[in-house]
């Protein structure tokens, strides 16, 4: 017998990108692109839970969603913090009794070299970019091996890939998070479990705002690639809900970047 997150062939081909029934942890999605994946996952079927630091926020964010018609709910707790990471997973226990979608999305990012960083920021950003994900993913993990299936999926970075000066740990998180990914999908393929990274280029966030904005860094970074033009946040959704939908019952242990060619092009 097929599980939810398996292609049947029977199923059309619409069907396939479906996530109905479905309970999907998205961490920082009360905006940017982990709340255009909320979204794009809720509207697709899924149960969504908005994850962020401010409680407020995340229940404005799944307010806005139950408005549409749509399920979501706030599920608001600092990803860097490990007892309230632990209570949010026993919180989802309570009240949904399952986990089937984990996107590892928040990111904290500290534009500084080398020698401009101390220890204290250094382990805060590999805190939160790096082991909030593999923690996270390990508590989703417990779970989904349970039902027999699951979607890891975590949001790296092309900046993974691709160096500048200034911006030494950020990259070195997010190459991290790459490296876990495989790992986790040779462990935990045979549970049904996929796992997967998709890692953004440059896109027009209210984090990246100021860059857009600038006259000079704004048009040069478009310019760079080869759409001439920045992401539109609602870009990332569908490589999201394609990766968390059984149409992708077959895809372990890959990186998908949604770039704009930004990778491909020196």
């Amino acid at each position: 017998m097929m599980s939810a997150s398996t292609l049947s062939p029977s199923q059309s081909y619409l069907q396939q990108f479906s996530l109905s029934g479905q309970v999907a942890l998205i961490t920082g999605s009360a905006r940017g692109l982990g709340w255009e994946i909320a979204a794009a996952m809720a509207g697709s079927g899924a149960h969504v839970l908005i994850n962020g630091r401010n409680a407020a926020a995340a229940e404005a964010a799944a307010h806005s969603l139950r408005e549409r018609g749509l399920a979501a709910s706030a599920l608001p707790f600092d990803v860097a913090d490990p007892d309230a990471m632990q209570q949010a997973f026993e919180h989802i226990d309570a009240r949904h009794g399952r986990l089937d979608i984990l996107v590892n999305n928040v990111g904290a990012r500290n534009r500084k070299t080398l020698l401009e960083l101390d220890l204290a920021q250094i382990r805060e950003l590999i805190d939160t970019d790096l082991v909030a994900g593999i923690m996270l993913s390990k508590l989703a993990a417990q779970r989904m091996q349970r039902q027999g299936r699951g979607r890891l999926i975590a949001i790296t970075s092309v900046a993974g890939e691709l160096a500048r000066a200034g911006d030494a740990v950020y990259p070195a998180a997010k190459q991290g998070l790459t490296g876990m990914m495989r790992a986790l999908a040779a462990e935990f393929g045979a549970s049904g479990i996929t796992s997967n990274a998709i890692a953004p280029g440059t896109f027009a966030t209210e984090t990246n705002a100021a860059m857009v904005a600038d006259p000079v860094a704004g048009p040069r970074l478009a310019a760079r690639n080869p759409t001439g033009r920045w992401g539109q946040p609602h870009e990332i959704a569908g490589a999201a809900v394609f990766l968390a939908s059984p149409a992708a019952s077959y895809i372990n242990g890959q990186v998908l970047a949604v770039d704009g060619g930004l990778s491909i092009q020196f």
